[in-house]
């Protein structure tokens, strides 16, 4: 790769080659199937397509809370999908999610299955269908609803930028790494000032909370990219405290696991068709 230093961009842009790095073969600048690829389907109303990223254990712990909550209507099927492999780019997977990205969701609840994807939009779903997880406080709702769109706006300079950046990137450049460093930070330091007066991020658990744990509570825990060190994650003392009682919860605990194909055999669940999957998994189903 040539030095960004004497790069100059062209007048149009061309895809020549892949671009290097972790995850560089599923890249593309088009979007669309690249082969037929039917999705398997399971007994539940809801069907769930993911992996444990950041974005797919934010659907999980909540599937998991509400299970634990007692909405038995909430039991879902989960089905792995590897990015890394391009499952994500099978004709099936495409349409459910158009933008070829985990989770997407299936909801067959109704009289006419409703697809779902964007995790948000996920996690907006499945709060406003069981009426869970979501204050009933005008003010307290709107909160949460802005603390979730927060996380969707500023997570992809978390994962795409410092993440990339930082840890997946074939070359290191000291630009970038310290544009996404500072942003990263200053995040971190929006959440810290605000959990100062705060137990959770709208006064009550909520999706703002799963969303936002799912990917600054894993950071500061120290499980992604390495990274805690680095951005001096104790320092955010707040932060820190939060994460570890969302950390604490079992249906957080179980969410975690779910779609996990990578890490400790230990914390593997693959696919997840019923709460004994838990505690019957076998090493077949774990990858061990």
């Amino acid at each position: 790769m040539k030095d960004n230093v004497d790069y100059t961009p062209p007048k149009v842009w061309k895809w020549n080659t892949e671009n290097g790095g972790q995850f560089a073969k599923t890249n593309r600048p088009i979007a669309g199937a690249t082969h037929d690829k039917a999705l398997p389907e399971g007994e539940h109303p809801f069907q769930l397509y993911s992996m444990a990223t950041p974005n797919g254990v934010k659907v999980t712990v909540l599937f998991e809370e509400l299970l634990e909550a007692g909405h038995e209507g909430a039991e879902y099927d989960a089905w792995l999908i590897n990015i890394g492999d391009g499952d994500q780019f099978g004709s099936g997977f495409v349409e459910i999610n158009p933008n070829s990205k985990i989770p997407a969701l299936l909801d067959r609840s109704g009289d006419t299955p409703q697809r779902v994807f964007e995790s948000g939009a996920i996690l907006l779903h499945l709060a406003e269908k069981f009426g869970a997880f979501l204050p009933k406080d005008p003010g307290q709702r709107t909160e949460a609803l802005s603390w979730l769109f927060w996380q969707m706006g500023s997570a992809p300079y978390l994962g795409g930028g410092f993440g990339h950046f930082y840890a997946y990137a074939p070359e290191k450049f000291e630009y970038p790494i310290d544009r996404f460093t500072m942003e990263t930070k200053r995040q971190l330091d929006v959440l810290d000032r605000h959990l100062a007066e705060k137990d959770y991020m709208a006064g009550e658990y909520s999706i703002a909370d799963i969303a936002i744990w799912s990917w600054y509570g894993q950071l500061v825990l120290g499980r992604l990219y390495d990274a805690a060190e680095f951005l001096d994650v104790e320092s955010y003392t707040h932060v820190m405290r939060w994460a570890k009682a969302i950390d604490a919860r079992p249906a957080v605990q179980r969410g975690r696991m779910v779609n996990r194909s990578f890490g400790d055999p230990a914390l593997q669940l693959h696919e997840r068709h019923s709460a004994e999957d838990f505690e019957t998994r076998t090493q077949d189903k774990i990858g061990g």
